[in-house]
């Protein structure tokens, strides 16, 4: 398939209106589509290959049945030097998790969630997105999980402000994750903690948090009702 049409099929995925149920019916007719997407992130032109990488991710999110036959393929990009690529495929991940009847996320979640620690705030905000989407599809998950972005208080990234960003990312997960999350306490006071962030918007995200996931009175165990 020439360039351009790769490009005209990368942008029909990758409209802000796209018609997803439509553009999901002609995959499941016709599977080269999404060959041609699998194949146009290895392209030489930098739109190509972002678009494509960026068109799989919105169908992963949409259709992850489609793509989950190929998840050794994303999981191959977690420690691609190309920042942008590793971005989707932490993010196509976690989206996968919702259909991955083989277990194929378990095997890798320690490897998955090394990226929380450091060195690349950005890399850890995105693993932190998609952890969250693993543990809500996979609850047995979300501690393990939950212990991980934890760690983001003692994590290296390029700055401490870095690291204000990212507990705001850990904030926005576990708050996603906390009914489902057994050690219900470590999360409120590492949020508790936040609530003095030099960061302003992460602050405010604690303070949100804490507003919404308070803690229970003395002597009530918590998830009680």
């Amino acid at each position: 398939m020439p360039e351009t049409r790769d490009w005209a099929l990368i942008r029909r995925f990758t409209a802000p209106h796209a018609n997803f149920p439509r553009l999901i019916s002609q995959v499941k007719r016709e599977p080269e589509l999404l060959h041609a997407l699998l194949a146009s992130v290895s392209s030489d032109a930098a739109r190509v290959k972002f678009g494509a990488a960026k068109a799989l991710r919105n169908l992963s999110g949409r259709a992850p049945d489609l793509l989950y036959p190929h998840f050794d393929f994303f999981a191959s990009f977690l420690r691609n030097e190309n920042s942008i690529m590793r971005w989707n495929a932490i993010l196509i991940l976690g989206n996968l998790a919702a259909v991955d009847g083989e277990r194929r996320v378990d095997r890798i979640i320690d490897d998955y969630l090394s990226a929380i620690s450091g060195p690349h705030m950005i890399d850890a905000g995105n693993t932190m997105r998609g952890a969250a989407a693993i543990g809500v599809a996979k609850p047995y998950l979300a501690d393990t999980i939950a212990r991980h972005i934890l760690e983001v208080e003692r994590a290296t990234y390029a700055t401490p402000e870095c690291r204000n960003v990212a507990i705001g990312h850990a904030i926005e997960s576990l708050d996603r994750l906390f009914p489902i999350i057994a050690d219900k306490r470590a999360v409120q006071r590492f949020v508790s903690r936040q609530v003095d962030n030099t960061r302003t918007a992460t602050r405010k995200k604690a303070e949100r948090f804490l507003r919404k996931w308070p803690f229970a009175p003395s002597g009530v165990k918590d998830g009680a009702p």
